[in-house]
């Protein structure tokens, strides 16, 4: 709820009371964004549910609180609509104030929250010497969002990359780089094998075709466990070739991100298993420890197991994330956890979390939140995959959109008869069309599967990153061409308002600390998004109506604090979506 809806809820209550007494002081008074522009901006709509209770009409119910009710200083007279809704229309002074308050303002008006707290935000998350994919997309650009605008509303947030940097596929990935590359693990230099998906494809190869090759596998498995020192190296010398890749992608999305992989839990692990024991829970179950859960069941009816010790000594998924849990809560001292990753892990979570309760290890102060999201699909409705059907990798599906937005570009800057430096080309393709891509996943509602398009996401119109960047470029242009300092402009005038589009605009650019409020509970960066696009469509709806350069001295110093207002907010909230805004197309 934004400041002005909460104030006038205030003054509702205290009208209500005023009129009808102090029983009627927890009556919700109803107060929400009227549905359409003619009501006005706020409706009350208590007097209804009240009919019965008062044993009044409804009517004579709202002009009762309308006569206790003193909204001098923020709206118009109110008006009693239908059976007695109150309708109150914001005056043109009182938003006039809150812009210039905004204007003022670097953080545009958005406070920093009363409550900071620690937070995590468990994101990315690939597995080392396999390539980022499409799934990997969502997890990083979601998680980051999610963290850019936790940490911009004041929070301590921690970033964290949970790679997959341990298990029982490094003992045939190890084996297979003895076997083919025994340098590598004799000289200091770097280890550089190339394609390291290809180097996985080859090595699960030899696994599944040669029992011996197996065997030395296995044997590498303990010798990892056991910390021998040659096996140790090979381990170091596979996850850092497969960061160096990772921070490619990073670096090309801007992403900050803290690697903690599960081979830093990997010493915690018994005391998890011993501790789930001594609390009672864990039951023996064909060789293997688990807890079994509740509310979870099998085709059969049966209680589902949760496996924290398999049968061969090994451990599992679980019992790392169990000991990640405990570590955040221990020592990070997290009171929010968020994990986010795809949506089929939503039982795997529910599961870890349910044991961790049932162990007493979550304090009543710490909340944790899985963070699901939906499948990337083809064209086709199918999940997306290369023509001869491989999973995209992450690198080639943005280098594609870069490339396809260069094409564009080009043709836009020849039809216009511009000449651009291969400098500037380079640098609006890379940006638009990196941004297009996080743009087209984040203005998805998270928990849903999308369809990958590039011509939407590449697009200039409807709700893209390109329309909106266009409408930021647009605003820079107005200043060029009038050689305005905005920066000067704002320290001397306020905004006035007139025409009805400019009331559309202002009102629309007073959301946005209520927007990222509601994002930083509901973990829903499309709101954010769907908040932008809105902003945009108001602002070329009134930049199409309104002359700005050409305007009356007076008025044309408050439409072009309206535009930098506009570009302002624009700016800040790509930039916590993690997308660059431009100067110039």
């Amino acid at each position: 709820m934004n400041p002005t809806q909460e104030q006038l809820k205030s003054k509702v209550q205290q009208a209500l009371v005023a009129a009808f007494g102090a029983d009627l002081a927890e009556v919700d008074p109803m107060l929400v964004p009227a549905s359409n522009p003619k009501f006005g901006d706020y409706q009350a709509n208590l007097a209804l549910p009240l009919a019965k209770r008062l044993g009044q009409q409804p009517r004579a119910i709202a002009q009762a609180i309308v006569a206790q009710l003193d909204v001098s200083d923020i709206c118009d007279q109110p008006e009693i609509a239908g059976p007695g809704f109150i309708n109150l229309r914001l005056k043109p002074a009182y938003l006039e104030a809150q812009l210039s308050a905004m204007q003022a303002d670097s953080r545009l008006g958005v406070e920093v929250t009363k409550n900071p707290k620690r937070e995590i935000v468990d994101f990315s998350s690939p597995n080392i010497a396999k390539e980022m994919h499409v799934g990997h997309l969502r997890s990083t650009i979601i998680g980051d969002s999610i963290a850019r605008i936790l940490e911009f509303r004041g929070h301590d947030v921690l970033r964290l990359n949970h790679v997959g940097d341990w298990g029982t596929q490094f003992g045939m990935l190890i084996t297979y780089l003895r076997e083919v590359y025994p340098e590598a693990l004799t000289t200091a230099n770097a280890l550089d094998i190339g394609d390291l998906v290809e180097f996985y494809k080859k090595a699960k190869k030899r696994f599944d075709e040669d029992e011996a090759f197996q065997q030395k596998a296995r044997q590498e498995v303990v010798k990892l466990q056991a910390g021998a020192e040659d096996t140790l190296h090979a381990w170091k010398l596979l996850c850092e070739q497969s960061r160096t890749e990772f921070q490619v992608i990073y670096d090309l999305l801007d992403i900050k991100v803290q690697e903690r992989g599960e081979s830093f839990y990997n010493p915690l692990l018994p005391q998890v298993v011993e501790d789930l024991e001594k609390a009672g829970l864990l039951v023996e179950d064909q060789g293997a420890k688990v807890v079994f859960l509740e509310g979870f069941t099998n085709r059969e009816g049966e209680p589902l197991p949760l496996i924290v010790k398999k049968s061969d000594g090994g451990y599992n998924y679980a019992t790392t994330d169990l000991a990640a849990l405990r570590y955040r809560i221990q020592k990070d001292e997290a009171k929010r956890i968020i994990y986010v990753t795809d949506a089929g892990q939503a039982n795997h979570f529910a599961g870890v979390f349910q044991v961790a309760r049932r162990a007493g290890w979550i304090p009543n102060d710490v909340e944790l939140v899985h963070v699901p999201f939906g499948l990337v699909l083809g064209e086709d409705g199918k999940k997306f995959k290369t023509r001869s059907g491989e999973t995209v990798r992450l690198r080639d599906l943005l280098d594609e959109a870069v490339v396809r937005f260069r094409a564009t570009l080009e043709a836009k800057i020849q039809s216009e008869g511009r000449e651009e430096t291969e400098e500037f080309q380079t640098n609006v393709a890379q940006i638009a069309g990196i941004s297009a891509v996080k743009y087209a996943d984040l203005s998805q509602n998270r928990t849903s599967n999308y369809v990958f398009s590039y011509d939407k996401m590449l697009s200039d119109k409807g709700n893209t990153a390109p329309y909106m960047l266009y409408a930021y470029a647009r605003i820079q242009s107005i200043g060029r061409k009038g050689e305005i300092d905005f920066a000067q402009l704002r320290n001397q005038s306020n905004i006035q308002l007139g025409d009805e589009t400019e009331f559309v605009l202002a009102k629309h650019l007073l959301q946005l600390s209520e927007v990222l409020s509601d994002v930083e509970q509901d973990l829903l960066p499309n709101r954010l998004c769907e908040y932008l696009y809105q902003l945009s469509d108001k602002f070329n709806k009134f930049y199409e109506t309104c002359n700005v350069l050409k305007a009356e001295d007076r008025e044309r110093t408050s439409r072009l604090l309206l535009c930098d207002l506009t570009a302002r907010t624009l700016k800040l909230g790509l930039s916590l979506l993690g997308i660059q805004v431009l100067e110039r197309m």
